[in-house]
C-alpha cells in the first residue's frame, strides 16, 4: 500500500512539473506579443464608456482563440468564454479597459499624443493607472489556457470591463452595469479572480490581503447658504466662505477625534470648494464636493450619521444653512475569507512564496467591488516598478509620469493561469 501510494504521488509530482513546464513555455513564447499589445494600447487609449477601439481589438483576439465572444456590454464591455474538457466550475477573470484624461509626460516610442475634452476641458488621455498592461495580461492569459483547454475542468469566463474610473457625468457604466446587465449569469459565475499593477511594488512581487482591501468610497455634496454682503462690510451677511472652513475643521475632526482608527483607515477629503464671483463681495452661497473613504461598513455608517448631524449645525452656529447629500458610491473590495486562503497557495507558486506579501488595506476604491457584492471574488496588487528604482522615486498612479516596466506583466499572467487552473481542477 506504501509503495502504491509513493507511486501515485509520483506520478502526480512528474504531472505538476510537466504542467508548470508547459506553463512556464506558452508565457515566455507569449510575452513579445503581449508587450505589443500592451504598447498599442498605451499609445491608442480611450476614456470611459468611450472604449470602442480597445473593445473591437479585444474582441476580434477572442474570436481568433475559437472562444464564446459577447460585446456591449455595459456600451463597451467584451466577455469570451471558454469552455474545459468537461464540466466543472466557472470561474471570471476581470481586466478593466479605460485610461483618463491625463498628459502624458514620460518619454517612451510608444507614448500617448492622444488629445480630447473632458468636463469641458481639453487634456491629454493617457493610460496612467496601468489599464493597458491588465488588458494585455487577460488577452494572452485567454491565448494561454486556450492552449490547455483539454486540462480544464469547467468554464473561464474572460470579462474585459469598460469605465473603472468612473462614468461621465449622466451615465451609466462599469462594473456595476456589468452585473446590471447579466455578466455573472449564465453560465453562473462561482468566483472571480483581478488583479492591479503596482507602480510602487517590485517586479516579481504580489501583495495581497483578506477581507478590506481597498476602500468604500462615497461621494458627498455640500451647500452653504449664508447672506451676501460687501467685502469690506462683513457684519452686514453671514460669510459662507467662513463658515465652509469651519465646516472642514469639523469634517476632519470627525476622522481625528471619534473614529476608531486603529480598527480600519478612514478619510474625509473635502476636493472642491466653488463660491464667489468677485474679490470683494461676499457671496451668499458656497458648494462643497469632496469623498469618503471606508474599509468597514459599520465606520462608514457612523461616520456619515456624523456628517449629518454636526453639517447643518456647525452652519447654523454661525446664523446660516447647510444641506448635505452622500451618493451610496462604491462597496468596500472585499476579499472573500475562504477564497483568499484557498488560492493563496497559487499565488505563492506563481511568483515563489518569499514574493507573496501580505499588506494592509489602500484608501483607494476600486469597482471591482460590485462583482465582489455578488459572489466570491480575490483581488490582489503585481509589482510594476523596475527595480533599480526607489518606491519613494516611483511616480504615482493618475500622474502624467505613470510607468511601468512590462517585464512584470508575464508574472500576471502565470497568477491568472494558475488560479483558473488551481480553482477549477482541485
Amino acid at each position: 500500500m506504501k509503495k502504491l501510494f509513493t507511486i501515485i504521488l509520483l506520478l502526480l509530482t512528474v504531472g505538476l512539473y510537466a504542467q508548470n513546464a508547459k506553463i512556464s513555455k506558452l508565457i515566455d513564447d507569449i510575452e513579445p506579443k503581449m508587450i505589443d499589445w500592451r504598447r498599442d494600447f498605451h499609445q491608442n487609449p480611450e476614456l470611459s464608456n468611450r472604449e470602442f477601439k480597445t473593445a473591437e481589438k479585444i474582441a476580434n483576439h477572442l474570436k481568433s482563440l475559437g472562444l464564446e465572444v459577447q460585446t456591449g456590454i455595459a456600451h463597451t464591455g467584451v466577455v469570451g468564454i471558454l469552455r474545459g474538457s468537461s464540466s466543472g466550475p466557472v470561474v471570471a477573470l476581470r481586466a478593466d479597459i479605460d485610461a483618463l484624461p491625463v498628459t502624458e509626460r514620460v518619454d517612451i516610442p510608444f507614448a500617448s499624443k492622444v488629445k480630447s475634452t473632458y468636463n469641458g476641458i481639453e487634456t491629454g488621455v493617457m493610460h496612467a493607472c496601468g489599464h493597458d498592461t491588465h488588458i494585455a495580461i487577460l488577452m494572452a492569459t485567454a491565448e494561454v489556457l486556450s492552449e490547455m483547454k483539454n486540462e480544464l475542468k469547467g468554464t473561464v469566463k474572460f470579462i474585459f470591463q469598460p469605465a473603472e474610473e468612473g462614468v461621465p457625468p449622466g451615465e451609466n457604466g462599469g462594473a456595476k452595469m456589468m452585473v446590471e446587465e447579466g455578466v455573472l449569469k449564465n453560465p453562473d459565475v462561482d468566483a472571480i479572480f483581478g488583479l492591479h499593477i503596482s507602480a510602487g511594488t517590485d517586479v516579481g512581487k504580489i501583495n495581497y490581503k483578506p477581507g478590506g482591501i481597498m476602500a468604500a468610497s462615497q461621494r458627498f455634496v455640500i451647500k452653504i447658504k449664508g447672506k451676501q454682503a460687501h467685502g469690506s462690510s462683513p457684519w452686514m451677511g453671514i460669510d459662507p466662505i467662513t463658515i465652509a472652513a469651519q465646516i472642514i475643521n469639523g469634517l476632519q475632526t470627525i476622522i481625528s477625534r471619534d473614529t476608531e482608527l486603529t480598527k480600519e483607515a478612514a478619510v474625509i477629503t473635502v476636493g472642491l470648494i466653488k463660491g464667489g464671483v468677485r474679490y470683494n463681495i461676499i457671496p451668499e452661497e458656497v458648494e462643497m464636493i469632496g469623498t469618503i473613504r471606508t474599509l468597514d461598513y459599520g465606520m462608514q455608517k457612523k461616520l456619515n450619521a456624523e456628517m449629518m448631524r454636526r453639517v447643518p449645525a456647525i452652519a447654523a452656529a454661525f446664523g446660516a444653512t447647510a444641506e448635505i447629500e452622500i451618493a451610496k458610491g462604491l462597496p468596500i473590495t472585499y476579499n472573500d475569507l475562504k477564497l483568499t486562503d484557498k488560492m493563496l497557495p497559487s499565488l505563492q507558486k506563481a511568483a515563489g512564496k518569499e514574493n507573496v506579501k501580505l499588506v494592509n488595506a489602500v484608501t483607494g476604491a476600486e469597482d471591482f467591488s460590485f462583482f465582489q457584492e455578488k459572489i466570491p471574488g480575490f483581488y490582489f496588487f503585481l509589482g510594476g516598478k523596475p527595480i533599480n528604482v526607489k518606491p519613494a522615486d516611483a511616480s504615482d498612479h493618475h500622474t502624467p509620469d505613470f510607468f511601468i516596466d512590462e517585464s512584470g506583466l508575464k508574472l500576471g499572467v502565470k497568477t491568472f493561469v494558475n488560479l483558473t487552473l488551481d480553482y477549477l481542477n482541485k
